[in-house]
């Protein structure tokens, strides 16, 4: 069995739940690895880089409209942003290569998506983040950029809200 297919399986049994960004071959270093600054087009045209986020707690969730996984977490998605922009927080959705934007768009406008949602037609985003290949993958970034967490498959949100709340109270 190949290590994607492993991956998958693991990710489907609920093994991979929560790992920190440096043990998925990502970093290492016990100081926060620097969030790659990618540039992306949101579904209303929009550009914008992660860069001109800085100052803000970030959530950049990878997805793909044929992933249960990510179909699934999307509300706590929705409810955590809500829970949070008034204080800082931001999210950005980012389709994978292959989910057709016709897709995407659908998905977004029926559920009413109240954040950025990119495609990433080229797969430079994903490949900047680490090749990520699994969905869902999400990282949360710190104000000054910084990864401070990788989620491979849906997260804690109990966890996810506390780093959260003591990431929106640092300087």
């Amino acid at each position: 069995m190949d290590i994607q297919r492993r991956r998958h399986l693991a990710l489907s049994l609920g093994l991979l739940a929560i790992a920190p960004f440096g043990s998925l071959g990502l970093g290492g270093c016990s100081s926060r690895e620097t969030a790659p600054n990618v540039s992306y087009t949101l579904l209303d045209g929009r550009t914008s880089t992660l860069k001109a986020q800085q100052g803000k707690v970030m959530l950049v969730n990878f997805w793909a409209t044929s992933c249960t996984t990510c179909v699934h977490e999307m509300p706590q998605i929705v409810a955590t942003h809500e829970k949070f922009k008034a204080r800082g927080f931001d999210t950005l959705a980012v389709a994978m290569s292959y989910d057709p934007p016709a897709y995407v768009a659908s998905f977004s406008e029926t559920r009413k998506l109240p954040f950025g949602v990119a495609i990433d037609n080229t797969g430079a985003v994903a490949k900047a983040f680490g090749d990520v290949r699994l969905t869902p993958t999400t990282f949360l970034i710190d104000k000054r950029g910084g990864v401070v967490k990788k989620f491979v498959g849906e997260p804690d949100f109990a966890a996810l809200h506390g780093l959260i709340e003591d990431l929106l109270k640092e300087a």
